[in-house]
């Protein structure tokens, strides 16, 4: 074999796209290929020095000493790969990716670097016949490929590897393909695993296992068990990265880590999959309907602490044949169902004989030491000096990941010999011979003391006083909880401790760069604080600080600035939790402050019952006494019980509000209380005062410049004309509305009224507004990350767009609401989508298809109660459309008795589609026809006769022709 490349190399991956096809389609003739295919690879790659270093089944691995090199290679071989006759298997279409990075070979010939395991997940994105290059590659090519390849850039991808998401280009040619299905990155399925900062490394056999296991029909709940330190998070995240592809409806990781109780586990599964809490339903139940048809995977990280929670996770189990999860936890959950893994060591070289360098790269343990190692001095290797030292210390780590990466830091100052000799003095000596859990336990717990004791002063209070964080901390929250008195070093502490591998850099959810611990060594500083004695002192720093950040992002939540508060509040909900929960046991006036600045946070984030759960313990704690804190903590009570349909707990809540309001001569709180009993009063179905009550809000906001509570009360009052027909009136008030939005500057209420005007602007036939403000409501709420607000508007637009005579525009806008409304479980919104859909059909002149949507629509599971005249109306169309006039018509017929008995306006646009197919069936049937035909409808209840008309559109869609 040629010498393999050393240093920076580039390296090409190939495969064959559907090989496992071809060998069962017909072995021979695919030995025959492969055989083919690889001597015109091996060609392709020695004319441009390259070396074939190996290959599995039908996959090759090549290394180049440059990348422009690599490039010709696999244009070269592509090239030839195309042009061949495969004979019986027909055209071979092998997918080829090209990495670069540092890497020297051992002594078996191979490569075990990190740019190798990334390389493999690129090229698991591909597609057969393309060539995918990393950005690394394109920089070293970018001045020096062959004069007929370019690159195509394919944007920004996360890979399998779940680290920081990757430039992919595409390499073109006159003589290859250049269209190709989108890339199977993580991006191509429903997700939200977190990025990591550094590579997976080893563990392939585990996570093969752990997959398997998942895609087993039996296996619903799975648990990896095993002490802190051990890889259990990282070892789930890369299994979930695996089965993402098999998995439709997508992988969700949900953090336990930082709740402490059980009851807040099932809203913080709604938050991960995007769930709100709305109108009067359980969590615990719109949690089953939302995954009662979906097939996806829910990771719960850390549930050890949680295991009171176990109840409510069987019930998912139990609602959701599609569901699986996998679950880490120290101590088995012992659920049934459950299957347990218990996650093992890395795997450790022997000691005896003494091993040799080039073979312990074979070894987990020893690569992850070795990448850890690099990563704080690059130079570092194992060689014929240290290489029993470092065998030493994995072992004496037991192959722990977090213990070998607090041991790995040091070698920035230490040699491994040296290393070595600490370790001795600090840990246990342990023998060989299987260890219980327990035991590599306290090694993890030794090797954990033992950097602290490493850390001067200074260092060691920051380490213990960071504990206190939840989920992590920004900078200035690090420097304005550990170091009050300013007289620590925060930042050179903090890299350090980072340098060391005791703490860890992020990003937060708003970008923000972030440091956070993990929960094990948490564990331990928390233990090092408490020892301190100034375990007090700091959580009331802690709390102080985010009571602060609450009072400032109160008002901000309702205002211009109303996106990043949320997001800020995002990232330290952990610590919010946190700061609460000291607050509740020992300083009530601020648990009630913070609560009642958090109370719109939690109602546009969808944590409804937890947020109500805070306000009332606060509330309860407190006495009924006029203060600014305790009027607004009511306020935010009675509107997340108005959310949730509490309307008698709503309405106590506002009216103390109210009550404490006038007697404060607090204007603002007194519209707000005035608003929120009015909407209690129309809940409650007191249309009467619900009508005073909202116009007594709406004056109180405009004489105090209350903008957010007048967009309220105006968006609220235009109900009434709206339904009345009185479309003038209700625009003029949703107009106002409009403005008071924008004045406010709250985005999410700006979407909501742009939305609503839209709808209305549709109903009175004036499309072009009504598409104007439903497309800026919708680019809002997709920027906002709000897909409840936005299958709403693409369900409206789709409709005013199909209004104007736009089919094809209509039919985009409303397939993608209906595939949003299936993602949220929303039943309404996907039988209205459906039944648009309909619509778009019958005007497309294809009654058979809209007859079959709109009877989809109607049989939608749990719509019965929210089928809507419209609906009705377009079946009744559809089966005049198909031939079935008299059907069409008796529903018509029974539609219009029940809309008189309920006094139901026809909009413009639908009473002008009603005259005309009223006019085309009096056309059909004859004069006498048609009214006996009607009058058997205005007999006939309507319930009845819409089962009558859906078995007509059975039969018809069934027999795919008209029966008679």
């Amino acid at each position: 074999m040629p010498e393999l490349p050393s240093g920076a190399v580039t390296f090409l991956f190939t495969d064959i796209e559907g090989s496992p096809k071809h060998w069962e389609q017909d072995h021979a003739a695919m030995a025959t290929a492969v055989a083919g295919y690889r001597s015109l690879l091996e060609a392709a790659i020695q004319a441009n020095d390259g070396v074939l270093f190996k290959t599995i089944d039908d996959a090759v691995q090549a290394a180049f000493p440059a990348a422009p090199q690599a490039v010709a290679a696999a244009v070269e071989g592509q090239r030839a790969l195309l042009a061949e006759n495969w004979g019986a298997i027909g055209p071979l279409r092998v997918r080829m990716a090209l990495h670069a990075g540092d890497a020297v070979p051992d002594a078996r010939g191979d490569y075990l670097a990190a740019p190798l395991n990334r390389l493999a997940r690129l090229l698991a994105t591909g597609s057969g016949s393309q060539i995918l290059l990393s950005q690394t590659v394109q920089h070293l090519t970018r001045d020096a490929l062959p004069s007929d390849v370019m690159l195509r850039d394919l944007g920004k991808h996360r890979l399998r590897d779940l680290l920081e998401p990757e430039q992919v280009f595409q390499v073109l040619h006159p003589e290859l393909p250049d269209q190709f299905p989108p890339l199977r990155s993580l991006d191509a399925r429903p997700h939200d695993l977190p990025s990591q900062a550094t590579p997976f490394l080893g563990r392939e056999r585990e996570v093969r296992a752990i997959v398997a296991l998942l895609q087993r029909h039996d296996v619903r709940l799975l648990t990896l068990t095993g002490p802190g330190g051990t890889g259990k998070t990282r070892l789930a995240l890369q299994a979930a990265a695996d089965l993402l592809e098999d998995v439709p409806d997508g992988v969700f990781f949900v953090p336990l880590a930082p709740l402490t109780d059980p009851a807040l586990v099932l809203p913080a599964l709604a938050g991960a999959l995007g769930l709100r809490e709305d109108g009067g339903q359980a969590i615990a139940e719109r949690l089953s309907r939302f995954i009662a048809s979906k097939q996806l995977v829910l990771v719960l990280d850390n549930m050890e602490r949680l295991v009171a929670s176990a109840p409510d996770v069987i019930q998912l189990l139990d609602a959701s044949p599609g569901l699986k999860i996998l679950a880490t936890s120290r101590v088995p959950l012992r659920l049934r169902t459950e299957h347990e893994y218990p996650v093992p060591p890395l795997s450790l070289p022997p000691r005896h004989p003494d091993p040799l360098p080039e073979q312990l790269t074979h070894y987990e343990a020893v690569r992850l030491f070795i990448d850890r190692a690099q990563a704080v001095r690059p130079e570092f290797t194992v060689n014929h000096t240290n290489a029993a030292a470092v065998v030493e210390i994995c072992h004496r780590l037991d192959g722990l990941p977090l213990a070998i990466e607090l041991a790995a830091a040091r070698i920035r100052i230490l040699t491994p010999q040296t290393l070595l000799a600490r370790l001795e003095k600090r840990l246990p000596v342990l023998t060989g011979g299987a260890r219980d859990a327990p035991q590599r336990q306290r090694t993890l717990r030794d090797a954990i003391a033992w950097s602290f004791d490493l850390l001067d002063l200074a260092e060691r209070t920051l380490f213990r006083r960071f504990g206190v964080f939840t989920g992590g901390a920004t900078v200035e929250a690090v420097e304005a909880v550990t170091d009050p008195g300013e007289t620590l070093e925060v930042l050179a502490a903090l890299k350090d401790l980072d340098d060391q591998s005791l703490l860890r850099r992020a990003v937060g959810l708003n970008g923000e760069p972030r440091v956070v611990m993990l929960e094990t060594i948490r564990e331990f500083a928390l233990e090092q604080l408490e020892a301190s004695g100034e375990g007090e002192s700091v959580r009331k720093q802690h709390a102080a600080y985010f009571r602060n950040m609450g009072a400032t992002a109160g008002p901000k939540l309702r205002s211009q600035e109303q996106l990043p508060w949320l997001a800020r509040l995002d990232a330290d909900h952990d610590n919010l939790r946190a700061s609460l929960e000291w607050a509740s046991t020992h300083d009530v006036d601020a648990a009630l402050q913070l609560a009642g600045n958090l109370a719109w946070f939690w109602h546009y984030r969808g944590f409804v019952s937890e947020g109500r759960a805070w306000l009332d313990r606060a509330l309860a704690l407190t006495l009924r006494t006029t203060s600014p804190a305790r009027t607004a903590a009511l306020l935010g009570g009675a509107a997340l019980a108005g959310v949730q349909s509490d309307v008698a707990r709503s309405t106590d809540l506002a009216t103390e509000a109210l009550e404490a309001a006038q007697r404060a001569g607090d204007r603002a709180s007194e519209g707000y209380a005035r608003l929120l009993l009015g909407l209690a009063a129309r809940d409650r179905g007191d249309a009467e005062a619900a009508q005073v009550l909202l116009e007594e809000a709406r004056a109180v906001a405009r004489d105090v410049g209350d903008h957010w509570t007048e967009a309220h009360s105006c968006l609220n009052l235009s109900g009434t004309p709206w339904n009345q027909g009185d479309y003038e009136q209700a625009a003029t008030l949703l107009e106002a509305g409009l403005i008071a939005a924008e004045a406010a500057g709250d985005a999410w209420l700006i979407t909501v009224a742009r939305s609503v005007r839209g709808l209305l602007a549709a109903d009175q036939g004036d499309h072009a507004y009504a598409i104007a403000l439903l497309e800026s409501a919708l680019a809002q709420q997709r920027a906002n990350q709000d897909p409840v607000g936005a299958e709403s508007s693409l369900l409206w637009l789709g409709t005013a767009l199909r209004q104007r005579g736009d089919l094809d525009r209509a039919a985009v806008h409303l397939t993608e609401a209906l595939e949003t409304a299936r993602f949220l479980g929303d039943a309404w919104h996907i039988a209205a989508s459906l039944a648009a859909l309909g619509e778009v059909a019958l005007a497309r002149s294809d009654p058979r298809l809209a007859l079959e949507r709109v009877r989809d629509a109607l049989r939608t599971p749990a719509t019965a109660h929210l089928t809507q005249s419209w609906q009705v109306r377009l079946l009744a169309n559809a089966l005049m459309a198909i031939g079935r006039v008299a059907d069409g018509l008796t529903l018509f017929s029974a539609e219009a008795r029940a809309r008189e008995r309920s006094d139901e306006q026809l909009t413009p646009s639908d009473a002008l589609d009603y005259t005309g197919a009223l006019t085309q069936a009096r056309e059909a049937l004859g004069a006498d026809g048609f009214d006996t035909v009607w009058a058997k409808g205005q007999a006939i209840p309507l319930a009845q006769a819409l089962v009558d008309a859906l078995d007509v559109a059975d039969a018809v869609i069934s027999a795919g022709s008209i029966p008679d």
